[in-house]
């Protein structure tokens, strides 16, 4: 059975650091480029990161450029979102994907989410 596992979030003081972990069961992970999403109460789920699935390219929207790192582990079937200078506008719950991309824009390929990971901020 497919299935997401998110885990790793909690509070953290603005400017300190959080590492999310997703593990995937179910799919060949190998294959599967990933990206990882938020959804801050209020807004649309939007894209933080993406990664190929050889990690040699990764995607970030300007919003987190410089201080989120995507990285994954094929033998551990785990990507994983490092967040660094957190603000309160990170605040939000994330939530991994398999995720495609036509070069300009990237969207999830999967119909159903993980649990998510909570995120808090406190400024």
């Amino acid at each position: 059975q497919e299935r997401l596992v998110e885990s790793g979030g909690g509070l953290v003081q603005a400017g300190g650091s959080l590492r999310l972990s997703c593990e995937v069961f179910g799919r060949t992970f190998s294959k599967d480029t990933m990206g990882w999403f938020r959804q801050a109460p209020g807004k649309a789920r939007e894209i933080v990161a993406g990664i190929t699935w050889n990690g040699r390219s990764a995607y970030y929207p300007d919003s987190v450029k410089g201080r989120f790192t995507i990285s994954r582990d094929n033998a551990k079937n785990t990507v994983y979102l490092q967040m660094d200078s957190l603000s309160p506008e990170d605040e939000a719950v994330y939530y991994c994907s398999a995720v495609g991309t036509d070069g300009s824009s990237w969207y999830r390929r999967l119909d159903y989410w993980g649990q998510g990971a909570q995120v808090t901020v406190s400024s």
